[in-house]
């Protein structure tokens, strides 16, 4: 995938019953499905079944199982209430009869109410003094371990632009948090916001949980640890849109019990915070 259009024909489903959708994985450079797509792909589904402009305000996920990428993904929406001011839906994903993922999902009618929030980190440099992704696969390429290297030629919608290079040669001990800016790549212009959530839930699965190696980076990698996403919650605030850039800013408060447990913000360029983030995810060593 290059662009959003891209992207956007990976998230919408195909309908097949009543309530009932499938979908199709693309790879971003692992041997599985990737969480980010799976929780989208979700949210398409449970879109299709509010009816009443109510928007989603938060959400929660298990990853029960590792997803095939050549199979099918079957998802299951069920209508767990229609109250006053809330929608609740609940999804299943499935792959034959297995059942890979579950998601619940809350949709809230538009009200007026009091307004706070934290401030936007006020050190971070502009995404304009930042080495992209691809840019460091263009001037460091050479010298990256190979599966390092590999994981950044995968082709991607999304352009990510880390407030740190982490040197995966010099093997230290980081602070375990980290300030990622991205931008999708493509039009973005005529996307409704519905669709602007889906997107926003499939790109917070990126970075979050490699933040919880980093205070462990002498010893930890991508090659001696076996890691995946456990959980994942979300919270959306504010509307947006997506043709500028984001800022993503991630914490790991603790790693213990061969888990590590992350949470991040994502603010617009100046300074809204739109959406909040909780990941725990499986950090063990390979024996």
């Amino acid at each position: 995938m290059k662009t959003v259009d891209h992207l956007l024909k990976n998230l919408i489903l195909d309908q097949v019953g009543e309530q009932l959708y499938n979908g199709v994985s693309k790879s971003i450079g692992s041997p599985i499905v990737f969480g980010g797509q799976v929780i989208a792909q979700s949210l398409n589904a449970a879109y299709r079944s509010i009816t009443n402009g109510r928007i989603l305000h938060s959400m929660h996920a298990y990853f029960l199982e590792a997803g095939q990428l050549d199979l099918p993904i079957t998802y299951k929406v069920s209508i767990m209430r229609e109250g006053g001011s809330f929608s609740t839906r609940r999804v299943t994903a499935l792959q034959g009869e297995k059942v890979i993922f579950i998601l619940a999902a809350s949709f809230h009618k538009k009200e007026s109410g009091y307004d706070h929030q934290d401030p936007m980190p006020i050190k971070v440099k502009q995404p304009e003094e930042l080495l992209s992704w691809d840019d460091m696969l263009e001037q460091m390429g050479d010298f990256m371990p190979k599966q390092f290297k590999t994981f950044l030629e995968i082709d991607r919608p999304i352009m990510f632009k880390p407030s740190r290079i982490n040197n995966p040669l010099e093997q230290e001990d980081l602070p375990p948090n980290l300030d990622v800016w991205f931008k999708l790549k493509g039009d973005t212009s005529e996307i409704n916001y519905e669709t602007c959530q889906q997107i926003l839930a499939y790109v917070s699965d990126y970075n979050v949980l490699t933040t919880a190696l980093n205070p462990h980076a002498s010893e930890a990698n991508y090659g001696n640890m076996q890691m995946a996403s456990l959980d994942h919650s979300m919270w959306f605030f504010r509307a947006f849109d997506l043709n500028d850039w984001m800022l993503f800013s991630i914490e790991s408060p603790s790693a213990s019990n061969a888990r590590g447990f992350t949470r991040g913000h994502i603010y617009t360029r100046d300074g809204h915070l739109i959406a909040s983030v909780c990941q725990e995810g499986l950090m063990r060593k390979r024996k």
